[in-house]
């Protein structure tokens, strides 16, 4: 499923609590330079008006007429219905506003909103790290091709989104891909969110470093730091985004054990991954322990590290046996080793984004 070479435009935008940043798509490509206003403003009035005048901006430069705007805007939200909830990030926003029905009435075009972890979920599955890992298996001679796929973003908060079989998973309750809601394997009376986001990896290097929060260097710095690239404490960088990893591993766990699929990450952190992405599969692989004494694993399937060169060989490599069929002459494959790989974004997270949201128009648009 592709819409690489489809000639539909769809308008886009990608709602921070900061900015909003305007776009178009077209065959899986943004063809305008961003067009960015304030996403502050003194009332919600303010707000919305900025929201139209940025797709009149967009539509008046377009060389032909859209048919759909789609976009994420942040939650809780009835996405289906278009009207948004009681935002944190966008205060503005509460007791239902209905965004959706605003804007088509505005602009006379199917409009779609989603979450942003659900469409960069789907920008991957379309044309990111989904279809390049099945290109590799070609290539290496195993039969092997993934359906599912499993995306997830670290950054502020923790979100996921979920496609199986070229759908995007859609919840009765706009509630779907919910991870950052799994408890925290570590502090059992928290979300796991509080350790998988920026905050959870400042909270956890000013502790362990023994200063304030308040003077606590970013995630990009601490990172650097872990790395050896930059001055400051090095053991406290890396057990900080070892913690971040136990949590997120353990949280990706059970989400893969549900949806059994491959797992994308993408988010502002997720270029920190040399430093996390070992131990979180580590943790994913890690076994339980049992009343017995024995040892049960963590998954029926066994993760690998995508980004790693000799974990990335042996998912490549074809497991397949040949076995007979009863009663029978014929013999036929079985593949005993069940896999999943773990990975970055191949698209980079705002471009899956902004892909996933152009393919899900077209995609109802189809229906």
């Amino acid at each position: 499923m592709g819409y690489n070479k489809d000639n539909r435009i769809v308008m886009t935008l990608d709602a921070g609590g900061t900015n909003f940043v305007f776009n178009a798509v077209q065959a899986e490509n943004e063809i305008l330079e961003p067009f960015i206003l304030s996403a502050k403003g003194k009332n919600l009035q303010v707000i919305l008006k900025n929201i139209v005048e940025g797709f009149n901006e967009v539509r008046s430069k377009l060389p032909k007429k859209p048919v759909a705007i789609s976009f994420a805007f942040p939650g809780p939200t009835d996405y289906e219905n278009g009207i948004i909830g009681d935002l944190q990030n966008l205060p503005f926003f509460r007791g239902g506003v209905a965004l959706g029905p605003m804007l088509h009435e505005n602009f006379g075009i199917p409009v779609f909103i989603n979450n942003d972890g659900d469409l960069f979920a789907f920008g991957e599955a379309i044309s990111g790290m989904l279809p390049e890992i099945n290109r590799k298996l070609e290539e290496a001679g195993n039969p092997k091709r993934y359906k599912n796929i499993l995306g997830v973003t670290f950054g502020t908060g923790f979100g996921g989104g979920i496609v199986s079989r070229d759908q995007l998973f859609l919840g009765d309750n706009s509630a779907q891909g919910e991870i950052n809601r799994i408890r925290n394997r570590t502090y059992k009376d928290y979300d796991t969110e509080e350790s998988v986001s920026i905050r959870g990896v400042m909270k956890e290097y000013s502790a362990l470093s023994g200063i304030n929060l308040s003077s606590c260097p970013e995630p990009k710095e601490i990172f650097e730091i872990g790395m050896g690239h930059r001055p400051g404490n090095q053991e406290a960088a890396l057990k900080a985004f070892e913690a971040f990893a136990v949590a997120a591993g353990d949280a990706i766990a059970n989400a893969i054990t549900l949806i059994d699929g491959l797992v994308v990450i993408g988010g502002g952190l997720s270029g920190a991954y040399p430093l996390f992405l070992p131990k979180l599969v580590t943790e994913m692989n890690t076994p339980f322990d049992t009343e017995s004494g024995d040892q049960l694993e963590r998954m029926e399937i066994e993760a690998f590290n995508l980004e790693d060169t000799d974990q990335l060989k042996k998912f490549l490599e074809n497991t397949s046996i040949t076995v007979n069929v009863p009663l029978s002459e014929r013999t036929t494959l079985y593949d005993p080793v069940k896999k999943t790989g773990v990975g970055v974004t191949r698209l980079g997270t705002s471009q899956a984004v902004s892909i996933g949201a152009y393919a899900f128009a077209l995609s109802r648009l189809d229906k």
